[in-house]
């Protein structure tokens, strides 16, 4: 049974919102929410019941059943004959004359796997049943179902240190820069050419667990800068040596055009089919483009994609 502290109130304050305009996006954030919450669902007391075990339950406490116990949910049988599960958000959904002889916590997961497990017993789960009701059908329940296996099969990876340095460089040269660069602009620019790899040094920072150190110093990194028109500004960055393997950057280009006062950011990354120039936009989106020239072309490369931006 259940007496843990249960708060699903964003998750009600989202069915409520479904059920007024049913659009797809409330109904995706209801089924997130749900996901991840613990719900109430009704049950019938075992008959073998311990009397104080019964008494603890009455009494509203949390009640740690023996492992052998067979709980049995509540079930409603609907005008079609098919039966549904029903489970409740909070306390306060299930009316005083509708209260059952116990109610269990589970998480939601949990009567996903139960229903999945009983289909010639269980049609669908329905959600607040005598007030905001919600129905989830068999369709529902069956991508539900496969949410929770895949979830299951999930597996924490442990990084050696190489790989997390190798990951340190990409999450810096592809994402934190670029990012810092479009939300300062000119003034950010400046501040890199100016500082170079101290610069650098306070994303890596970012990155890496406080009290850890990356290992990256300033003098790893090359930059250069060149006014190649009056309205055209490139700097390119170079990253340490041993970057330069598959998988990773190891080289970006930051294009500043005086004209439009805007930024384009371009990474060269070394793929398994070889070299390649990426682009990086405002919104964050990493996206390859083309194989990086062989011929040691890679700026006019990069001019002219970023004259195709304009």
């Amino acid at each position: 049974m259940a007496e843990q502290k249960i708060d699903n109130k964003a998750l009600e304050e989202a069915i409520d919102t479904f059920r007024s305009d049913k659009e797809r996006d409330s109904y995706v954030k209801v089924m997130e929410l749900m996901e991840k919450s613990m719900v109430l669902v009704p049950a019938m007391p075992p008959a073998d019941l311990d009397p104080e075990l019964m008494k603890q339950m009455k009494e509203g406490k949390p009640v740690r059943f023996p492992k052998e116990t067979k709980i049995v949910p509540c079930l409603l049988r609907k005008e079609t004959g098919e039966q549904a599960l029903p489970i409740f958000t909070s306390p306060e959904q299930i009316p005083a004359d509708k209260k059952p002889p116990m109610v269990m916590a589970m998480p939601f997961m949990g009567c996903v796997s139960m229903a999945s497990a009983n289909p010639d017993k269980v049609a669908e789960i329905v959600v607040n049943p005598f007030s905001g009701i919600m129905i989830l059908n068999k369709s529902v329940l069956e991508v539900a179902e496969k949410r929770r296996k895949a979830a299951g099969q999930i597996k924490t990876v442990q990084m050696t240190k190489e790989q997390f340095q190798d990951f340190a460089h990409n999450r810096v040269v592809i994402y934190l820069l670029p990012k810092y660069l479009f939300a300062h602009g000119e003034e950010g620019l400046k501040e890199m050419q100016r500082r170079e790899g101290e610069f650098l040094l306070q994303f890596y920072e970012e990155v890496y667990p406080k009290g850890q150190k990356s290992g990256a110093r300033a003098e790893d990194f090359s930059f250069m800068t060149l006014n190649l028109s009056e309205s055209i500004q490139l700097t390119r960055l170079d990253m340490p040596d041993g970057v330069n393997k598959k998988g990773m950057c190891y080289r970006s280009y930051a294009v500043f055009d005086r004209d439009l006062h805007e930024i384009f950011y371009y990474t060269l990354e070394k793929t398994q089919d070889g070299d390649f120039i990426a682009k990086v936009s405002k919104d964050g989106k990493h996206e390859i483009v083309e194989p990086a020239p062989e011929n040691g072309a890679e700026i006019e490369a990069i001019m002219l994609l970023s004259a195709k931006e304009k």
